[in-house]
């Protein structure tokens, strides 16, 4: 397409989405479930089609010679096509937000004030390789009452595409407009230009992939953005650490998945307790291949290892790479989160009750965790149904985006007649 091409398909797409938000936002929650199941089904119907077109994505990515971080969140199982179908009835299953009335209260004029819960409208989401965004994200924006325009990365084009018939056959058989989610048909750039500066069409926008897209977003889009940028996480080993606990959350917080999000990228471990647990645990690291960096502290504890760089502190590594940092206290753990960390997800392993509430007060991040694995900080782990990304922006939603991140508020006054003298 031309660039004149591109900009008139884009906002086509806004127009009908704009339209179609009107229609979902006063939509009855019975036929938005029916809708959502029917989408379930159709991707568990067809899940055997949805990896065929993914295979297509991954030859092309192995062909183009993409990292393997990027090919392990493009890729698609039968079993994460089931996750996606029941991802899609855990959402039908949740409250619905929209109409939600809370904090009325009397004023002395004699009028309630209250707050209700209403759609953002229309949102735009861009993402990279993850084909599950695509059922996670139409779900989720279309139960919050949202039309959504989904742009997915070039690489996952087919895998994306097969998803969008599942999910606009479950909108037909609802009876909502099939525009109320529109995945973008093209994988031409340009798309994404236009999409984050309709601000006549589009609500918010939501980026979810690598550092660069993320930027990207932030730098040139006109409309709002919820975002996270990096995902630099910490597990700090308290010397009133339980020993058993420390080890299998440390081991599950870097090895259970190495190129997402809420994977641990740097270990802090108390003095006190580094020279018995820290010899275990690089044992099982450098087992499962994970190149460790450290401190010179730890390095004295663990071989082999290669030095820390000041550069290494605050890195996303998404692949089998650690960081270990010796500590003496608790103020040196926090004070070194708070420094290097991107403010995603940070945990404390600890038995000791006052540390662990000082722990969750001062790290300043979306997510703060006792006694457990930073790879919790999940939507659906959180009991969202699924999420559509997540948020370490203060203003409006924080951490894990779900059904109420997707909405806003409006002040509602009742009356009965009263005026304002």
């Amino acid at each position: 397409m031309s660039d004149t091409d591109i900009k008139s398909y884009m906002q086509s797409i806004g127009r009908e989405a704009r339209a179609a938000s009107r229609l979902v936002a006063k939509a009855e929650t019975a036929d938005k479930n029916k809708a959502l199941t029917a989408m379930a089904e159709a991707i568990d119907r067809d899940t055997k089609t949805l990896l065929a077109a993914n295979a297509k994505d991954l030859e092309h990515a192995r062909t183009k010679g993409l990292e393997a971080a990027m090919i392990d969140r493009l890729a698609l199982s039968q079993k994460s096509i089931a996750n996606m179908a029941e991802g899609l009835q855990q959402i039908a299953a949740l409250a619905d937000p929209i109409g939600e009335i809370t904090g009325l209260s009397y004023r002395p004029s004699g009028i309630q004030v209250g707050k209700m819960r209403v759609p953002l409208g229309v949102i735009g989401i861009i993402y990279e390789a993850r084909p599950n965004v695509t059922a996670d994200a139409a779900g989720l924006c279309l139960k919050a009452g949202n039309a959504a325009i989904l742009r997915g990365g070039s690489e996952a084009i087919h895998s994306n595409q097969a998803i969008a018939k599942c999910v606009r056959e479950g909108l037909v058989a609802a009876g909502l407009p099939e525009s109320a989610i529109q995945v973008i048909e093209t994988t031409d750039r340009a798309a994404v230009g236009e999409l984050i500066t309709m601000q006549k069409y589009v609500d918010v926008i939501v980026p979810r992939g690598g550092k660069g897209l993320i930027e990207r977003i932030s730098n040139e889009a006109c409309v709002p953005v919820i975002k996270h940028l990096d995902g630099v996480c910490h597990v700090y080993i308290d010397d009133q650490a339980d020993f058993d606990k420390a080890i299998r959350i440390a081991d599950n917080a870097k090895t259970q998945r190495y190129g997402t999000c809420n994977t641990m990228e740097t270990l802090l471990v108390h003095t006190e307790i580094a020279r018995t647990i820290l010899p275990v645990l690089g044992k099982i690291y450098l087992e499962k291949g994970v190149e460790l960096r450290g401190d010179e502290a730890a390095r004295a504890m663990i071989t082999p290892m290669n030095p820390a760089t000041e550069e290494d502190w605050s890195t996303e590594y998404l692949a089998p790479i650690l960081s270990i940092r010796i500590v003496d206290n608790l103020d040196q753990a926090i004070e070194h989160i708070n420094r290097y960390g991107s403010q995603h997800t940070d945990a404390i392993i600890t038995e000791n009750y006052t540390r662990a509430r000082r722990f969750l007060r001062e790290v300043d991040s979306s997510s703060v965790m006792v006694n457990t694995t930073t790879r919790f900080a999940d939507g659906f782990e959180y009991g969202l149904g699924a999420e559509i990304g997540i948020s370490t922006d203060k203003i409006h939603a924080r951490g894990p985006v779900g059904l109420e991140g997707l909405t806003s508020q409006k002040y509602i006054v009742l009356g009965d007649g009263q005026i304002r003298q």
